[in-house]
């Protein structure tokens, strides 16, 4: 029986994926198997004897102490692609309220419930109406910071709004490079994305390489009057600098999911309190790919969406399969495999994998390993962990 702890309200179309004869789910297990989790912030301790995977139900994993986990052995997952298009709405939402003043229309609106009279109210909103007046944001150029998932979906509805779209991202994978529309532009770099684009949306993730990626250098060469929208994560912007370039003149509108001080009260910024993935509709779908990743590798130690370890997917054909997590160091798998020739195992199948640090390896063989074996392998130095699934 499998120990699964939730933290944060899990969709229960994820819930109900775990087979109850098979998974014990609470928000009070001591010592679980899995941990999922939305927002939670975890810390190390977290990590108790029995703990091998947490699976965080959305893209970010800034929550999770991820180095403190891998060192312990234990795969942190995410679900990305999960909310994609629930983000790429908002990111819409945002381009043309920026483009409207459609939130100052609605406030000025609001403030008319004293007026009574029809042609008074008529007369009052035709007079006012210009004050509110925008532009189409067809024709203009959309630049896209990040083109993994929610990035590259971006970018094709800004083709579909007549946009003309630029991108930049300088570690896009192959299959995002496929997903993207051969419409969109490839700039070099950042720079000549911020110079060239009336609208800027950032979905890069938050790391040591993005901190702070938006501040007073990169602003300073942005164009003119340009609007930046920040659906991504709050760490890659620096405050104090969106505002001075607001004050400026050099940014005409900042749009983001992530309040900040240095910007509230300002009618030139629209902030929306963290509602990027905040759809039905995204939180099932997290729910439901988390679960079936964490369920896929407590049963039969396939990884796939991992932060920190490598993706490995065998498929079984047979036999007793056993995992083995070690440190990256050399020779570490002939010295596994020695152990289990040792005791006149054969092979069936067998993927090995590094990432980093770590190094993660799933074989497959013919009979069920004994006490003695998983012993011996755990014994062997630079090893992290080893289980053994049935067959």
């Amino acid at each position: 029986m499998h120990k699964v702890l939730t933290l944060n309200q899990i969709a229960i179309e994820g819930l109900e994926r775990f087979p109850r004869d098979r998974y014990e789910l609470g928000t009070e297990i001591a010592d679980p198997d899995a941990i999922l989790v939305r927002s939670h912030k975890l810390a190390a301790d977290d990590a108790k004897a029995r703990l091998r995977a947490v699976a965080r139900a959305g893209a970010g994993v800034n929550n999770i102490p991820v180095p403190a986990f891998t060192d312990r052995g234990i795969v942190v997952f995410n679900t990305p692609g999960a909310n994609a298009n629930s983000v790429k709405e908002i990111v819409v939402a945002g381009m043309l309220l920026a483009a409207r003043d459609i939130a100052g229309g609605l406030g000025f609106v609001r403030g008319l419930g004293t007026i009574a009279d029809a042609a008074e109210l008529h007369r009052t909103v035709e007079a006012e109406k210009k004050r509110f007046r925008g532009g189409e944001i067809a024709g203009k150029t959309l630049g896209v910071v990040g083109l993994g998932a929610i990035g590259s979906r971006v970018a094709e509805t800004g083709l579909k709004l007549g946009m003309r779209v630029l991108g930049y991202d300088p570690a896009i994978s192959v299959d995002a490079a496929w997903r993207l529309p051969a419409e969109v532009e490839r700039m070099e770099n950042l720079p000549a994305l911020l110079a060239r684009s009336d609208y800027v949306s950032l979905h890069v993730p938050a790391m040591e390489q993005t901190r702070g990626l938006i501040d007073a250098d990169a602003l300073r060469g942005i164009r003119q009057g340009a609007v930046l929208l920040n659906f991504a994560r709050e760490e890659i912007v620096v405050p104090a600098d969106i505002a001075a370039a607001l004050d400026e003149g050099r940014l005409s509108r900042y749009v983001a999911d992530f309040p900040e001080p240095e910007l509230l009260g300002r009618d030139d910024v629209l902030l929306t309190p963290h509602l990027g993935a905040s759809t039905a509709e995204a939180e099932q779908n997290c729910a439901m790919m988390a679960a079936d990743q964490l369920m896929d590798f407590l049963e039969h130690g396939n990884i796939r969406n991992s932060v920190n370890f490598p993706t490995v997917i065998l498929e079984r054909t047979g036999g007793h399969r056993i995992a083995v997590i070690n440190r990256n160091v050399p020779k570490m798998l002939g010295k596994v495999l020695s152990a289990l020739a040792e005791q006149e195992l054969n092979i069936i199948d067998m993927l090995n994998k590094s990432r980093d640090e770590i190094a993660y390896n799933l074989i497959d063989i013919e009979a069920a390993p004994t006490p003695a074996l998983m012993e011996q392998l755990r014994s062997i130095e630079g090893v992290v962990s080893v289980r053994s699934f049935d067959s």
